[in-house]
Parts: C-alpha cells; structure tokens; sequence
C-alpha cells in the first residue's frame, strides 16, 4: 500500500474538513483534521466494503461515534465512491442535504447508524458485533464462514466520559467479542479545554479490566496504525482498543492542539496558513485527482470481495440447502412463514398479568423465528423475556438465543439499536417501564432510524404494589407517546398481548410493549369484540345502543371500565367502551373509523389510566374527564393503592353521571 498515497488521501480529508466547516459557518474540523491519517488507513488497507452495495451483509461494519467529525465519514465516502458528489460536500449542515451535521442513518449509502449524542455509537457497534458473531455460530459451516466480518469503530474521550460506555464496552469484553475493534481518537482535548480538567483516568487500564486487548500508538504514523489493526485483528477472543495518539487540528500552526479547534471553522486566514504548513493547494475543496483515483479503488476490491461471497454462498446452499434458505430469509428480515399460528390463545376467565400472557407469547413463538434474540437488564424472571427453550449467549455459547444485558438498560437499549442494524436479527429487550429512563437516549435514536427493537416494559403502574413510588411509573407512558415514531402498544388482556407482539413484529420501526405485575382478566371474545380489532390501535370491545357515554381504558384499567359499564347499564345509562392500546395505531386510521368509535356526537366520555392525566384531552375532549395519577404513588398492596387514588369502576360510574348530569 502507497504510504504517500495515503498521505495524500488524509490530507484531502483535512482540506475537505476545513472548507466546508468554514462555507457552512458551522461544524466541527479538529477531529477529521486529527483522524484523517488512521481513518485513511483503516478504510484502504483493512475495510471490507463495497460501495456501489452498501447494504451487502458480509461487509464489514464502520462506525464512527464521534459523530461530530461527521466531515470525516462524509470525505471517506465521497473518496472511496459511495455516490456523495463534491457539492454534497459544499452543502455539508444546509437544509435537505445529505451531509447533516451529524451522521443521520438513511441521509446518505455508507452511514450505519446516526450518530453524535455520544457513547450511542460505540454501543451500536457493540450490537452489531454481537450480531456478526450469533449468526456466525449458527450459520458458519467448515469450509464456509458465510458470516465473517469486523466491527470498526472511530470514537473519542467524550464517547468514553458516557456512562453508556462504560454498560456496552464492559460487556464487549464480557462476550468476548474479539472482531469489534475500537480506534480511540486520544486527543485529550474536549469542549470545555483539556480533558485532565474531568477525565484522568488511565483508559488502557480500564479497558483491560474489561476484558479488552489494549494498544497505544502514535495515530498520525501510517505504518503503526497498519500494524496495530493487524495485531487487533490477530486477538481473537478479546475486543480491541487502539489508543491512537492525535493531535486535534493537525495542521493548524495557531489552533492545533486546542478546544478551538474541536466546535468551530478555523477562519479563511488560519485555514491560508494551515494549508501552507501541510503544503497543500490554496483552492478550497481541493481534490487531486491521483486521490480520487486511489479511494475509488475501493469499488472495484469490494465489487470483487462481494462476488467471492457470492460464489461461497452458492456452494454453502448447495451443501446444505435447508441452512441456506434460513440464511437467505434472516438476511431479507423475513418473518418464517406460518409463525403467527404459534400464537396461543387464551381462555377466558381469571387471567393472569400481562407480563405473564407475553411470556406465554413468547413461549409460543421464539422456537418459530430464529432470529429472535431476546434479553433483559437483569430483570428476566420479572419481564418474562426468557422462554424455557432460551439459551444465553455466552463466550462459551455463541449460539444462545437470549442475552443477559446485566443492570444496564442504556446500554441495553443502544445494543439492541446495533443489533437491528446489523441485520438479520430482531431483538427485545426487557426492563421496568420506570426505568426506561435509563435508556430513553437509546430509545429516542431507536424511533428517529425507524429501527425494528422492540422494549418489552413491564410492572406499568401504581399496579406494582409494594416497592413503592421510585418503581412506579407515572408520567412514562406519555412521555414515550410523546416520541415521534415510537409506538406504544399497551395491551389489557393475554389476547391483545398476542395481538401487540404480532403488531411489533411486524413494525419497521420500534415499539413498546408495556405490561402489567398484577392480573388482568382474560375478556370473552365470545361477549365482547374480538382482540384481533386491537390491530387498529382502539376499538370498540363493549357497546350500547345509541351510547349515551363513552368509557376509554387502557392495560389492566379495561377491565374497571368495563365494570364500570356494568353497573351504569343497572342504572338505565348506556355507555360504550373502548379499549385503547395504541394511541399511534388508532391515529394512523381514517377518520371515518375514528369517528365510527370515538362519534364525535357523544361529548360524555371518561379515560381511565393509572398513569398521567395529560394528554387524554385528545380523546376525552373538553367536556370530558380523564381518571389518572398527576402525583407519585407509595408503597402497599396494588388493590388498595388503586382505592386510594381513584382508579375504580364506581369513580368512572361517578365521572360519567357528573357528565351526563351536567
């Protein structure tokens, strides 16, 4: 490999970093300044790509978490031929252009995740490790590794300050994931000045607690970045951390070395005198054509990687066909056909929570679709997640279908973003709904990249009992249904928990299952409509002729509307009731069949939730009233908690005779 070539190649980086910060007015040109030697190499000597097929599965996988260098990615993509124009490069943080100021999955081919809330990236590609490994274990055959393939990633000290890191890196190491390697930008310099004003730690030592294999090395010497990939790649049962000595800004003779250079364009002078130092054309968005020529030889090297792949393939299918066409379904993110008519059905009757009747789900299902890999932050027994089939993925069982995350919900929630990335893989996750918190940062990226992870989120009120107002969640339901492209899914009975899961597996983008500790009566279908209509998001599960009033619950609080219709049909007063399990579903339908559940002629209605009240407004209107919680809970047995604070049939009977008396 021409080392001056490559010189040449990350010097362009830099010209291209600096220009268009400084035309954007805007941006951040000391990280691609200072990783543009080590990015240089690692993308022509060591990635496996190919750029006119992004999305070819057995590509190695490059993330770059630092996504504030997004200038970085977005010339290694232009260089190496991924379809971004040089004008892409011109118009890098303007409106509608496929350079955004951080890296944005989906905006441009080549950029795996979104990037830049730090510590997300790196924890993705922690996901996406795993992943290359579970199907690795299972498909990989001698003679015939189908599956093989590194993990790269470009991160800084603000990625590693992130208390994420700290869950997803730890448990890198843990899982032994020897072919995620990790180049850290060491260039000790942060927003607020150097990094010894927070951050002294030795960050070698910390990862060799981990489990890592450690290296520093000067990060602007070509030859010793080359040879310290090829050692990371040679360890095997360890992830790897290269600690690449940089200088933020190199280059720049005034700004070189300092904060300033970190959130801010160099202006035209230092950019005339950093372009003199590194001796380097004066013209702006200068690319030298032998440059150009060099990073597009990626194309034909990964053209030809993926046609190598190709042939393997058709010889592994001809060998065993069976595995092949498995491979080729979890490759597609097929769903198996058929695996719908596992779903138990439930009898009617006393029931059982619905943490309970998902875990039955569950049961039912995992065996049918192979790439379910579930997990839980050490709440297994209490989510449900773990079916008796489930194995854990483990150092010494890479073929475990079931990950035990430990007590680190943020990173759970980012892994779980990794993992759908990758492909070939539907993870769940579980933890308490209060506690989705911990992972709302994860969580919020899950919904902005439309990815398919599903958060399995149980013990969802007061209903918890016991451990009292830290556990108990209050305001979380709104604040998730406040999140554009989450879906919330929580359903009242065992029936509309077979209905959520087939709804959040069929989703493309994320949902939460939100479910109860205690019981929820199992409806008869035979009485009241069938769980099958929950698919529209709310229904009408009870009805009245010419309803006089409208009664709207939601989880375990159906079932008090319900009886709550009971007692008011005693008294001559007919209501409606309708169960409302997905507020993002029942919005998606027309208004024709909103108006058909919810007439716009009956303005009685009462909501009835064990959660906040705010919000409810939309479907209760303002001659109606919502029964919630607007205040923390406490600690007794769920029955008498919900006593306490109202959410009972006679305090929906009561609101509705108010109503209607009004």
């Amino acid at each position: 490999m021409s080392r001056s070539a490559q010189a040449m190649m990350a010097n362009t980086i830099r010209g291209l970093a600096m220009d268009a910060v400084q035309k954007a007015n805007s941006g951040h040109p000391g990280m691609p300044m200072g990783m543009a030697d080590a990015a240089t190499v690692l993308w022509t000597e060591f990635l496996k790509h190919n750029p006119h097929n992004p999305h070819w599965f057995d590509r190695d996988r490059f993330v770059l978490s630092a996504g504030h260098g997004s200038m970085l990615l977005y010339a290694l993509l232009y260089l190496t031929g991924y379809g971004l124009s040089l004008d892409d490069i011109k118009n890098f943080r303007q409106l509608g252009s496929k350079t955004a100021g951080h890296p944005e999955y989906g905006h441009a081919a080549g950029i795996e995740t979104t990037t830049g809330p730090l510590g997300q990236g790196v924890s993705n590609a922690v996901g996406m490790a795993i992943a290359e490994k579970w199907l690795g274990a299972q498909f990989n055959r001698p003679n015939y590794q189908v599956v093989d393939h590194y993990t790269y990633v470009i991160c800084g000290d603000g990625d590693l300050m992130e208390g994420i890191s700290h869950e997803s890196l730890s448990l890198a190491g843990h899982l032994e994931l020897g072919k995620l390697i990790v180049l850290y930008d060491d260039n000790e310099i942060s927003i607020d000045g150097s990094t010894d004003l927070s951050m002294t730690e030795d960050v070698l030592a910390r990862f060799a607690a981990y489990g890592w294999h450690t290296q520093a090395i000067d990060g602007h010497n070509l030859t010793a970045v080359q040879a310290a990939v090829r050692l990371a790649q040679l360890e095997t049962a360890r992830p790897s951390l290269i600690a690449c000595s940089t200088l933020i800004g190199f280059g720049s003779p005034n700004k070189a070395g300092t904060a300033s250079v970190h959130g801010s364009p160099l202006g035209e002078e230092e950019i005339k005198l950093t372009k003199e130092r590194l001796e380097w054309p004066q013209e702006p968005f200068y690319v030298p054509e032998e440059t150009l020529e060099f990073g597009r030889l990626a194309v034909d090297a990964g053209s030809q990687a993926e046609r190598q792949w190709k042939e393997l393939l058709e010889g592994y299918a001809a060998e065993y066909p069976k595995l092949a066409a498995q491979f080729g379904a979890v490759m597609r993110d097929e769903l198996p056909e058929g695996w719908e008519k596992h779903i138990p059905v439930f009898e009617a009757g006393k029931g059982m929570a619905t943490r309970a009747s998902s875990g039955k789900v569950l049961e039912g299902i995992v065996p049918h679709v192979p790439s379910l890999l579930g997990g839980s932050a050490d709440l297994t027994g209490s989510n449900k997640t773990r079916t008796s089939q489930m194995k854990g993925f483990q150092g010494d069982n890479e073929t475990g279908n079931y990950l035990y995350y430990g007590v680190r919900e943020h990173g759970m929630g980012a892994i779980m973003n990794g993992l759908a990335l990758h492909g070939g893989v539907r993870p769940f996750g579980g933890t308490f709904l209060v506690f989705s918190d911990y992972m709302r940062g994860a969580m919020r990226l899950s919904a902005l990249m439309k990815v398919p992870v599903i958060y399995v989120l149980t013990h969802d009120s007061i209903g918890l009992g016991e451990d009292g107002p830290t556990h108990q969640p209050i305001e979380h339901l709104m604040s998730l249904r406040l999140m554009p492209g989450m879906q919330v899914l929580r359903p009242a009975d065992a029936n509309e928990v077979a209905v959520a899961w087939q709804i959040a597996l069929k989703s493309q983008g994320p949902s939460c299952i939100v479910l109860s500790r205690q019981g929820a009566p199992t409806l008869d279908r035979t009485v009241y409509a069938p769980a099958s209509e929950a698919w529209a998001g709310g229904y009408v599960v009870r009805d009245a002729d010419d309803p006089q009033v409208i009664l709207i619950g939601t989880g375990t609080e159906l079932s008090q509307a319900l009886a709550a219709a009971a007692m008011l049909a005693d008294e001559g007063i007919r209501a409606r009731v309708v169960s409302m399990m997905s507020w993002e579903l029942f919005a998606a339908q027309t208004e024709a069949y909103q108006e058909s559940v919810l007439p716009s002629g009956v303005t009685a209605r009462v909501s009835m939730e064990a959660g906040a009240t705010l919000g409810w407004e939309r479907y209760v209107g303002a001659k109606g009233k919502a029964i919630g919680l607007d205040r923390f809970g406490a600690s007794a047995p769920a029955e008498e908690l919900y006593k306490v604070f109202g959410l009972t049939a006679e305090a929906m009977v009561a609101a509705a005779k108010e109503l209607l008396n009004a």
